[in-house]
């Protein structure tokens, strides 16, 4: 477990624990023991399966806990997740934090599982953004990763994007193009994004040198096929579409020939997986 999900752990813990569980504490006896079962409820795209067995064990380390799911798999109703053994107070105090983690991350996998199984057999990838939960980016990046889908820079400092008001307040195409220039000398393992908003934005942008990637910024088909073809048989810059992106117009922007569509729904919008707990009591 890296840093990272153990400080979200100890976090999403101290906050559910508080002073104690006092449900458990005087409603469970203590030596009572039980088997509880992780079980997706709906069929979808399983993540956070492994976080969710840590929670167990950060509980009580001596919860026998097994993972009969691998992050990353498609499961239906039914199956079953994880096995969690042992104390009956701790299985319950844990619960609602392992559940919690797991449902919302395969909710991020299989909300973009749909997205890519839309656009199959296109050049086209799917792609996260930054609107993701505070504290879970890395999480929630993985979940889509988990999906099928691919991740987009991970925060401002692995990949230059530059905006419409970063273009305002820059001052024309030679100083963008010594900006760009001097990123790429002083940082050559940083991507560069440009955005445009229009046509002629993506020809200009086309005529600078070292650019990465042009962000299409809500345009219709019509006009993402035009960029596709302007870029021509060219590797790079790379095309991005964004913006306006609906389930009905998904598939029509994939056949344009972009490289990429991006979608912020991934991360802020979507419905938790309905995954519950099964407990039974040991004799």
């Amino acid at each position: 477990m890296n840093d990272h999900s153990a400080i979200l752990i100890d976090l999403a813990l101290a906050e559910d624990l508080g002073s104690g569980d006092v449900t458990s504490l005087y409603f469970i006896p203590e030596n009572r023991r039980a088997r509880a079962f992780v079980v997706a409820r709906k069929d979808g795209v399983v993540s956070g399966v492994e976080l969710a067995a840590r929670v167990f064990g950060q509980v009580d380390p001596m919860l026998e806990v097994e993972v009969l799911i691998a992050d990353g798999s498609r499961v239906g109703a039914g199956a079953l997740l994880i096995r969690v053994e042992g104390s009956a107070r701790s299985i319950l105090t844990a619960e609602r934090t392992a559940l919690n983690f797991i449902q919302h991350l395969s909710g991020v996998a299989t909300l973009t599982a749909k997205y890519v199984g839309i656009i199959k057999n296109t050049r086209a990838q799917i792609l996260d953004t930054r609107k993701t939960t505070p504290g879970y980016r890395l999480l929630e990046k993985q979940a889509v990763l988990h999906g099928g889908g691919t991740n987009h820079r991970l925060g401002l400092y692995d990949r230059a994007m530059v905006k419409d008001n970063h273009l305002i307040a820059e001052g024309g195409l030679e100083a963008l193009q010594d900006a760009i220039h001097r990123l790429k000398s002083e940082r050559p393992d940083v991507a560069i994004e440009l955005e445009a908003d229009h046509l002629e934005q993506v020809l200009s942008f086309l005529s600078l040198d070292g650019v990465d990637f042009i962000l299409l910024d809500n345009m219709p088909p019509s006009q993402l096929r035009a960029a596709v073809m302007m870029r021509g048989e060219r590797s790079k810059p790379q095309l991005e579409a964004s913006g306006g992106i609906t389930w009905e117009s998904l598939r029509e922007i994939a056949e344009t020939g972009v490289d990429f569509i991006s979608v912020g729904a991934l991360t802020h919008s979507a419905p938790a997986l309905d995954v519950g707990l099964d407990f039974d009591m040991l004799p």
